[in-house]
């Protein structure tokens, strides 16, 4: 075997085995013109796979799932991943394309790009993810100049995605008490920022980054428009009211006859979704309302690391 071959099989071995894997949280879905050259950002470098788009239009919110694969120097310390520059040339498309103080939806949000979630897959670490996280918040608040707020093992004291949410304000909605709308908060924010300037632009917003092995997000319809059950329901579910451990919740608005219990699932493995689709049924019942199977907003990590290799099989073959 020749060196080029050996170079090309040992960076095949890395590109289907230590993966990590980006969610991007962008504040639009309504409109397609804006959301077509964050796309082709996203498309750029052939070593990221667009794996999963999940959109919806009521929250006016998109979740674009990223996979590609990290490199070490001798040392084992990682020192290039694809989803970096990738990751930025969205980020940035999306600070062109969209304008904050335009945006409303029944999702809250603090910013056009509002999350940015760094997870390792297959044999990928917590700290390479961290690593990845830290390099893109750095250049996102010094090229960008957005405030950037880092969170779990990103932040250097693990500090969580709730927490900073709280003291930002971002779970108060602005507009008829069940919908966020344009931006809201001072211009100069009230937590130092670990990225970014202290002060914020009201057409871009802050943004959110972090790492964390695998989150779980789960939704569940309920037929009932009143937004003060739903939020009822969903604060009994939550660790936080004396619910289920590892679970966080929100009761939201959606649709036209519904209102939903949005999930986060910190440990899916061991609080998964049939025990909180059971729990809400539960509350549900006793509020004499109906409640639809719930529904996942991305693949499993599984499926995903599935979806990429066959995508890189497909692309180097």
């Amino acid at each position: 075997m020749d060196s080029n071959s050996d170079c090309n099989d040992k960076k095949k071995s890395v590109m289907q085995s230590m993966l990590l894997c980006c969610k991007l949280h962008i504040s639009e879905s309504r409109n397609r013109e804006a959301l077509e050259p964050i796309e082709r950002a996203a498309k750029l470098d052939p070593e990221t796979a667009v794996i999963n788009i999940f959109s919806d239009c009521d929250y006016n919110r998109v979740n674009y799932t990223l996979v590609s694969y990290v490199i070490h120097d001798s040392t084992g310390c990682p020192i290039y991943s694809p989803l970096h520059q990738t990751v930025v040339a969205m980020v940035g498309a999306a600070y062109d394309a969209i304008n904050l103080e335009q945006h409303s939806g029944a999702h809250p949000r603090l910013g056009v790009v509002d999350d940015i979630f760094i997870y390792p897959l297959a044999r990928a670490s917590l700290d390479e993810a961290a690593w990845l996280a830290k390099k893109v918040a750095a250049d996102i608040g010094n090229r960008f100049q957005v405030p950037v707020y880092l969170y779990a093992a990103a932040h250097p004291m693990g500090k969580a995605l709730d927490t900073i949410r709280r003291e930002l304000g971002y779970y108060r909605p602005n507009s008829r008490g069940i919908q966020w709308a344009g931006w809201a908060q001072p211009e100069q924010v009230p937590v130092k920022p670990d990225e970014g300037p202290d002060v914020v632009s009201r057409s871009r917003g802050i943004v959110m980054i972090g790492a964390h092995q695998w989150i779980a997000m789960y939704n569940i319809p309920i037929m009932s428009t009143d937004l003060s059950v739903a939020r009822r329901i969903a604060q009994r579910v939550s660790a936080r009211g004396g619910g289920l451990p590892t679970v966080q919740t929100l009761g939201l608005f959606h649709g036209g006859d519904t209102t939903e219990i949005a999930c986060i699932l910190l440990e899916p493995n061991q609080i998964g979704a049939d025990r909180v689709q059971n729990h809400v049924e539960t509350l549900a019942s006793q509020e004499n309302l109906d409640v639809q199977k719930g529904y996942f907003t991305d693949l499993s990590p599984e499926m995903i690391i599935e979806r990429y290799r066959k995508l890189i099989s497909n692309s180097t073959n």
